[in-house]
C-alpha cells in the first residue's frame, strides 16, 4: 500500500471478509491505511454461507489522520445455496466446490 501511495485497498482472492486499520506513521505522525478483503459474493470461506459484499463510506472530511473516517459495512445476504450447489454439480466443475458452498468454506 505504502509503494503505491494507496490509503485504501480493496482486495478479494481469499474470500475471507475483514477490515485491518493499519497505523504507518512515523515520527508520532498517524497516517491511517485500511485493508479491506471484500469476501466472497457467493462462496465466502468464513463458515458462513450467505452471500457477501461491502458497504465502503468514506467521510467527506475524511482524513489519514483519522481512521475512522471511513466506515465498511460487510452486508451478508441468503441466497439458493442448494440450486447453485446443483449447477456447480451438473458443469465441469469438482463437485467439492458444490460442498463448499454447502458448509461456507
Amino acid at each position: 500500500m505504502e509503494q503505491a501511495d494507496a490509503d485504501i485497498l480493496c482486495f478479494g482472492h481469499t474470500h475471507k471478509p475483514y477490515h485491518r486499520i493499519l497505523n504507518s506513521g512515523i515520527d508520532g505522525q498517524n497516517h491511517f491505511r485500511h485493508a479491506i478483503n471484500i469476501g466472497s459474493v457467493g462462496k465466502p470461506k468464513d463458515s458462513d454461507v450467505r452471500g457477501g459484499y461491502v458497504m465502503l463510506t468514506i467521510n467527506e472530511q475524511s482524513s489519514v489522520l483519522d481512521k475512522d473516517s471511513i466506515s465498511v459495512e460487510f452486508i451478508r445476504f441468503d441466497y439458493d445455496i442448494e440450486r447453485a450447489a446443483k449447477a456447480v454439480e451438473e458443469s465441469p466443475l469438482p463437485n467439492e466446490y458444490a460442498d463448499n458452498l454447502r458448509r461456507g468454506y
